[in-house]
């Protein structure tokens, strides 16, 4: 019954990312609570532990960044707009041009980082569950 136990805490030190849509850096905080509150219990749970930590301090990080350069193109086309209010001809000058592509991009390039960030937690939380080991793709080892 113990290793079900533990496949059940992996199993939550996983999940509980998810509290990042509750409030703010709750992604982060919730499972490193949880590993170091577990990880003294089996190397199954800390390794498990390590790997969630890890993995959503990485993923912050990628989502901050993808979001500051979207931030960035958003206030440059923002000033180019206003720029053009001080020139004469309004009709021709304030319209989409390539700059639009970018913000689509960068502001889907997030979305989909976000979409690949809830299905990788999903299948690492079943796969703890399961009592199996999962290495996240895409991380930074911050906690080794």
């Amino acid at each position: 019954m113990k290793n079900q136990n533990e496949n059940t805490n992996a199993f939550l030190i996983h999940i509980s990312s998810f509290a990042g849509y509750l409030f703010p850096l709750g992604s982060i905080i919730t499972p490193l609570i949880l590993w170091q509150a577990q990880k003294d219990r089996s190397q199954f749970l800390d390794e498990h532990g390590k790997e969630a930590v890890n993995f959503n301090i990485s993923f912050g990080l990628y989502i901050f960044i993808l979001s500051a350069s979207f931030f960035t193109f958003f206030m440059r086309n923002i000033f180019r707009i206003l720029d053009r209010f001080d020139h004469v001809d309004f009709g021709n000058q304030i319209g989409f041009n390539g700059n639009f592509f970018s913000f689509f991009g960068i502001f889907s390039i997030v979305g989909i980082v976000s979409l690949i960030k809830i299905a990788l937690v999903i299948i690492a939380s079943m796969k703890a569950n399961n009592g199996e080991h999962y290495k996240y793709p895409f991380i930074i080892k911050f906690i080794k």
